[in-house]
């Protein structure tokens, strides 16, 4: 099979989806993959590592399967083609042109957010835990005064108390970021829908509360307030209401983990790595939806060791029947010859659902 690489353009981006490692494995295999020159200069990996490695320096759009992190970007919507697959990020539901264009092109779209659904989103999960560390960071940025934040220093110091974050989910963003936050010495909340992941957590950072109660009180009085409630493949809930927000100190924060399914609050709005702050309702929001990239070296290794697998099942088998073989992968398709085949983005769009024809393929 032939596999494709393309650069991202999207701001701010320079993650690769497979490190030159990544590729060799593949060529061993007798695959040949095709990589946009540049590819992985952002990451510390220069072209003669990639050609090196096997690949050929090419236009990456021309293979069966395109390989990248990020959705399509506005530049990008006409470049898929009917018969062609594209493996990435898809992040289709707050976007409705770039649902429309996949649609248009006819080719399968597999998400990585969504690979895995009921077995832990091998894919998503390290992004996951990524972004929650470093929400914490971004966080801390926000609340400096020439920020446009209130001052207040999460640590606290000697004789004066620590600053106050509110945590709203307690998945992989939401433990990341309670780690970082107890690290520094915040006073933690944690709230959740249901409290099946706090006897962990609570045995881990004694000092945190846990609550799986309405947050509305709690957000009230936060400095910060992160959220990180994923529900996979569908929009974010809104958690939290501007009327809500405006009763903030004026000067606190927001960072908004799942803005790229919409984000947990009503004043929320796609941000980039480098215009990454608002101020609403006195809030500094923080609503990139690509954090990783601030440390896009780690975030390459760990995303490039999840996608390597999955690129060589459906190298191998092909791709209807690598979905056939494997029921996680399977939950990560998205749209397919112009339609949409999962459920919870069909929901989300208000379109119909088409189920996937794999097992025909597979027989």
């Amino acid at each position: 099979m032939r596999i494709g690489l393309p650069r991202e353009i999207k701001d701010g981006e320079s993650r690769v989806a497979l490190t030159p490692a990544g590729v060799r494995a593949l060529v061993q295999a007798s695959h040949e993959v095709l990589f946009q020159p540049g590819l992985g200069l952002g990451v510390g990996f220069p072209d003669d590592d990639y050609l090196r490695s096997g690949a050929t320096p090419a236009n990456p759009w021309e293979a069966e399967l395109v390989v990248k992190v990020k959705e399509l970007q506005p530049a990008e919507y006409a470049k898929p083609r009917r018969g062609q697959t594209v493996f990435s990020f898809q992040h289709f539901g707050p976007e409705p042109p770039l649902l429309e264009a996949a649609l248009a092109s006819g080719a399968m779209f597999i998400a990585f957010e969504t690979v895995g659904q009921d077995e832990g989103l091998p894919i998503l999960s390290p992004m996951s835990a990524i972004a929650g560390r470093l929400a914490v960071q971004a966080g801390a940025w926000c609340l400096q005064k020439h920020h446009g934040g209130s001052g207040v220093l999460l640590s606290g110091i000697d004789g004066v108390a620590p600053g106050k974050v509110v945590i709203l989910g307690a998945g992989n963003v939401g433990a990341n970021a309670l780690a970082s936050a107890c690290g520094l010495g915040a006073s933690v909340t944690v709230f959740a829908r249901t409290g099946k992941r706090f006897g962990k957590l609570k045995a881990l950072f004694p000092g945190a509360e846990f609550k799986d109660e309405k947050p509305e009180t709690e957000v009230r009085e936060a400095d910060l307030v992160i959220g990180g409630v994923l529900t996979p493949g569908q929009m974010s809930p809104k958690i939290v209401s501007r009327a809500t927000l405006s009763r903030m100190r004026p000067g606190s924060a927001l960072v908004d983990v799942g803005i790229d399914q919409g984000g947990i609050a009503e004043t929320s709005r796609m941000t980039s790595l480098t215009r990454s702050t608002y101020v609403e309702e006195g809030i500094v929001h923080y609503a990139v939806p690509n954090m990783p990239a601030l440390v896009a070296r780690t975030a390459t290794q760990a995303l490039a060791a999840a996608v390597l697998p999955h690129v060589r099942a459906m190298a191998r088998a092909g791709i209807l029947a690598a979905l056939a073989l494997d029921a996680g992968l399977a939950d990560g398709a998205m749209v397919w010859d112009g339609r949409i085949v999962h459920a919870g983005l069909a929901h989300d769009a208000g379109r119909p659902h088409a189920p996937l024809p794999i097992h025909a393929e597979a027989n």
